[in-house]
């Protein structure tokens, strides 16, 4: 069975992540990159990590009129990625013409809550309720867009799931029980994550940062 853990290797440093790929890769679903690694290498970086036979979640997270957002996703077709993201608040228009964009393999998933941001944090731009609110606003929307799933936190992906049985949905934020929170808010075990309903786990620092990545993912996938 494979493993539901897409490491996240942020940083932009090439060498370093293809280090840590090749350390981890007998133990991880497949690997998230994100702007960091995107913004320092380019497709170019992206389509030499795909030879490690990985899936690549490519997360950018677009979001920008409907027009622009399907143009840069048709930019990206030669890398055929496994998974994409665009921030579900860009508004319906914009995630259908991103979904009709992309590969017919890739699925897209809209970003709901930012799992660094918390009630306090959604008032301060205007966003009313809490985040278990906005995010349950948000998966219908992207549902209804036409995407594959959503990305939320683990304490929010029950709810999602209950809105879309059927959809796919992405945990980030996610921390073993004796495990440093970092710049997150909204965070769970990978153990919760999955018995709530995560499709895949996106788990950074806990492996990339640990002394023997493929240990920590190893430890990890032990829990599930």
């Amino acid at each position: 069975m494979t493993s539901p853990i897409y490491v996240a290797i942020d940083t932009p440093d090439f060498d370093r992540a293809k280090a840590i790929v090749s350390r981890v890769k007998n133990h991880v679903g497949g690997i998230k990159l994100g702007l960091e690694f995107f913004m320092a290498n380019g497709k170019a970086g992206v389509l030499d990590m795909a030879h490690s036979g990985l899936p690549i979640f490519l997360d950018l997270k677009f979001h920008d009129i409907p027009n622009t957002v399907a143009k840069a996703i048709q930019a990206l077709r030669p890398i055929e990625p496994a998974i994409l993201t665009v921030h579900a608040a860009g508004g319906r228009a914009m995630m259908e013409d991103a979904k009709a964009a992309a590969p017919s393999g890739t699925k897209v998933v809209g970003v709901t809550v930012l799992t660094s941001l918390d009630g306090s944090d959604l008032t301060s731009i205007g966003v009313p309720g809490s985040p278990h609110d906005q995010v349950e606003r948000l998966t219908l929307l992207a549902k209804v867009s036409g995407l594959d799933g959503v990305v939320c936190s683990g304490n929010e992906v029950a709810a999602a799931k209950k809105l879309w049985p059927g959809g796919f949905f992405v945990v980030p934020g996610v921390r073993p029980a004796d495990g440093p929170v970092g710049d997150q808010k909204r965070v769970v075990t990978p153990r919760q994550a999955i018995d709530n309903g995560a499709s895949i786990l996106v788990i950074g620092r806990p492996i990339t940062a640990a002394q023997d990545p493929d240990a920590a993912a190893r430890a990890i996938d032990a829990t599930l």
